[in-house]
């Protein structure tokens, strides 16, 4: 029995359990144990050191489709990248391996279909490693990286997103092909329907792992290099400041008020008419700013404004 009940911090993980069997697969890519009694589920998680936001986020997702999340900001990167890479050895190790026993048992091997039908599975299962190696090769090492605060260089989250894609084709095809046209005798037609309802099961199970990267991991993550890189930003101004104290000293008050009407979102023309300028005079004293400062951006000068008291952070459309 499925139910679609949104669970909650609250409800007893027996309980989800028991309205949807499902979730014991989702228990061990969380590495949460059995035999936590009538706990519920904020109390089993945080006694397991599992985010007890982030789990529900996820077994929601999975088991009701719900993508309403109101804060990827307070998604743990750390729980969602054990529970990626725990799901990955789980169906790698053992759910590919353990399907093709099971094809190997209910073919006939001396049959040339059955291993074409074995040679299509191989490679249905090739592609599905090559697609988990390269997250764990690529995209995990550079979430670990965003996470120390210093990201691995020319890769980012949209570059995975951009190649991240379904890959059960093939898985497709293999079904249809046993469904429609594999001839078999009543012991092996029953090995047979037993290797399907497995394959389907994999198949939702692989579809479900697609969502949460797309709905939870690729959001979450790109939530945290926006929280990386503007903390980079704002720290390399500081130091800078810091370092030269003399720097905003340098500045003339009149590039300080181009410097706060730009950060107000003024034009060059804007800002001409404003300080009864030349619109030349203004693109002549944003080049001093450039030299002066080592600020090329809109986005540094307002961080460079905001720290050196130009302007007040709650006078800032962010």
């Amino acid at each position: 029995m499925k139910s679609q009940k949104l669970y909650e911090a609250d409800d007893k993980l027996i309980v989800l359990i028991s309205d949807n069997y499902n979730v014991l697969q989702s228990l061990g890519s969380f590495g949460i144990n059995l035999g936590f009694g009538d706990k519920t589920v904020n109390e089993v998680c945080e006694a397991q050191g599992v985010d007890t936001y982030t789990f529900l986020a996820i077994v929601n997702l999975v088991i009701n489709g719900y993508k309403a999340f109101d804060d990827f900001s307070r998604l743990s990167i750390p729980t969602i990248m054990h529970y990626l890479h725990a799901s990955h050895e789980y169906y790698l190790d053992f759910q590919l391996p353990f399907i093709r026993k099971e094809l190997v048992e209910a073919l006939d091997e001396k049959d040339n279909l059955a291993r074409l039908i074995l040679k299509l599975y191989d490679e249905y299962a090739e592609e599905i490693k090559k697609h988990m190696k390269y997250e764990e090769k690529f995209l995990f090492p550079y979430v670990e990286s965003l996470l120390d605060k210093q990201p691995l260089p020319n890769y980012d989250i949209d570059t995975f997103s951009k190649h991240h894609g379904q890959t059960d084709q093939k898985l497709r095809e293999l079904k249809n092909i046993i469904i429609k046209y594999l001839p078999s005798d009543g012991l092996r037609n029953n090995q047979l329907s037993a290797t399907l309802c497995d394959i389907y099961n994999n198949e939702e199970w692989l579809a479900k792992h697609s969502d949460v990267e797309e709905e939870i991991m690729i959001p979450a993550i790109r939530t945290l290099e926006k929280k990386v890189k503007q903390n980079d930003v704002s720290a390399k101004i500081s130091s800078m400041i810091n370092t030269n104290p003399g720097n905003q000293d340098a500045l003339s008050e009149r590039e300080k008020e181009v410097i706060v009407s730009l950060v107000q979102g003024m034009t060059n023309k804007e800002i001409a008419n404003h300080l009864c300028i030349a619109p030349n005079t203004v693109i002549t004293h944003r080049r001093n700013i450039a030299r002066k400062l080592q600020i090329h951006t809109p986005a540094g000068l307002t961080i460079y404004a905001i720290v050196t008291n130009l302007v007040d952070i709650s006078s800032v459309e962010i």
